[in-house]
């Protein structure tokens, strides 16, 4: 009766573990769905959509002016690939904190085993018979904890809370340079809309002066000269409204990348946004002065750089504690019997405590070696926070040098745009007047139609340099120092 019971265990037991080999826990592979449309340079796909916290964030952003801006910059929050993987960073580097925190406690396990030998006749001495034992033992424990005297894993925690800070840095940088490529690249779109325009009103100006001057030239009017010279103007107008236009696309395309998907032809700007009397999209970030350079220190990369300097210093208390003995506990406490009903029986108890001391005599300078290693990090570390922090200081000392003569360069070109405006008028009627030839018409015209051109490369780089500002700043709201705060802090 009892042998068939062991064999029913057995069997069922074998049956268990077969049944548990077939077990897979990886989650099933599944191709991602491709976030774009079904066809290269197609638009029909659905809109990117932006999650509540993202609409909040972007509302945040009060020197955002524009509406449509701002819900673009919230799409690109909630969709943003970059800003995805800087997020799982975090959450990758929480959990790997969570990990070596654990180091700190020990890991209690419990076990159940269950052996079954039989002895051959004669293994002890030569009257001995063939036998078969049972052992039924369940135990509960924890194995090498070690006792942290030299704060070896206490550093190693440490350096995991580190890095752990540093990637949510990392986000924050990632974020505020996505708002500002965001900003920046709807800028742009609006820049070449407008160059769009231009072009596409200046080619309709010149086809029309080119159809009066060929009527002109039919009745003998004007020389073949003057009606070539209006071609050359027409197909250079063409030439860039095709520029442009492709340009256009290739923003818009740009756009939707950083977006994470498509947008909606109601969230683009137009032609008109950046034209003078226009609400500037970007407001200008009021700065102090002076401006005190420890405003730069709230930079999420400044930050990063410095958790990452608290890291290095940690591992090298780790490495040093490597050198010193360690302490190691196991110990456990369970029960054990020959037979399975007996296992839990008051006389079963077993219990078991093993310290181990474990001392480095000879490792053929492996632990110095990775103290050397540690201090080495650490003034890499040391120059890369250097670095950072000047990176920093010259990135708004230029910002800040070109900020001051914005206005200056807008009113400059504004006066050019109108001077030569002015130029091209009067060259136009001296010419039907019959006092200039028409060469002078069309050095006036490419005159005021560059100069057109730059006045709004200047207004879009003027917007740059407002969402720059804000982005080399940290994307802080910066405060004036008080009285007592030196300038130089």
């Amino acid at each position: 009766m009892r042998r068939r019971m062991h064999r029913s265990t057995l069997a069922a037991a074998a049956a268990l573990a077969a049944l548990l080999s077939g077990c897979n826990l990886a989650p099933q592979h599944r191709t991602p769905d491709m976030p774009v449309p079904d066809t290269v340079g197609s638009t029909a796909a659905n809109p990117a959509q932006a999650d509540e916290a993202s609409l909040q964030a972007a509302a945040a952003l009060d020197w955002v002016q524009s509406r449509q801006l701002r819900e673009v910059i919230a799409l690109a929050l909630a969709n943003n690939r970059d800003l995805r993987v800087a997020v799982e960073n975090i959450e990758r580097a929480r959990a790997q904190y969570g990990i070596t925190r654990a180091d700190l406690l020990p890991s209690v396990n419990a076990q159940a085993q269950a052996s079954r030998a039989r002895t051959a006749a004669g293994m002890t001495s030569a009257t001995q018979s063939a036998s078969v034992s049972t052992q039924y033992t369940a135990q509960l424990g924890f194995a090498s904890y070690e006792i942290d005297l030299w704060g070896r894993v206490r550093n190693l925690s440490e350096a995991a809370l580190q890095q752990f800070l540093q990637s949510e840095q990392n986000r924050r940088n990632v974020q505020i340079g996505l708002v500002a490529d965001v900003a920046n690249a709807w800028l742009t779109l609006a820049a070449d809309q407008a160059r769009l325009q231009l072009a596409r009103d200046t080619l309709a100006s010149r086809e029309k002066a080119y159809e009066l001057t060929r009527r002109m030239h039919e009745i003998g009017s004007t020389s073949g000269l003057v009606l070539a010279q209006n071609q050359t103007t027409v197909d250079t107008a063409r030439g860039d409204v095709a520029s442009f236009t492709s340009q256009v696309e290739r923003d818009r395309n740009a756009l939707q990348l950083l977006v994470g998907g498509p947008l909606p032809d109601s969230l683009l700007p137009g032609a008109a946004t950046l034209r003078a009397g226009a609400q500037p999209a970007a407001a200008l970030q009021p700065v102090p002065a002076p401006l005190p350079s420890s405003v730069l220190l709230v930079r999420p990369d400044i930050q990063a750089a410095e958790n990452n300097l608290r890291a290095m210093e940690a591992n090298i208390g780790a490495a040093r504690a490597a050198m010193f003995p360690t302490i190691s506990l196991t110990a456990s406490v369970g029960s054990g019997s020959r037979e399975l009903d007996g296992l839990f029986g008051g006389s079963s108890s077993t219990w078991s405590f093993i310290p181990l001391v474990r001392l480095p005599i000879f490792d053929g300078g492996r632990n110095r070696a990775g103290v050397q290693v540690a201090e080495a990090n650490q003034r890499i570390a040391i120059a890369q926070y250097e670095k950072a922090v000047q990176t920093a200081f010259r990135e708004t000392a230029d910002v800040l040098a070109d900020r001051a003569q914005w206005d200056e360069r807008l009113a400059a070109q504004t006066s050019m745009v109108a001077a030569t405006q002015k130029a091209f008028d009067l060259s136009e009627a001296r010419f039907k007047a019959g006092v200039d030839n028409y060469l002078t018409v069309l050095d006036a015209q490419r005159s005021l139609y560059t100069a057109q051109q730059t006045l709004i490369g200047l207004r879009l780089s003027e917007q740059l340099n407002r969402v720059t500002l804000w982005k080399v700043l940290g994307g802080e709201q910066v405060q004036a120092p008080s009285a007592s705060e030196p300038a130089n802090s």
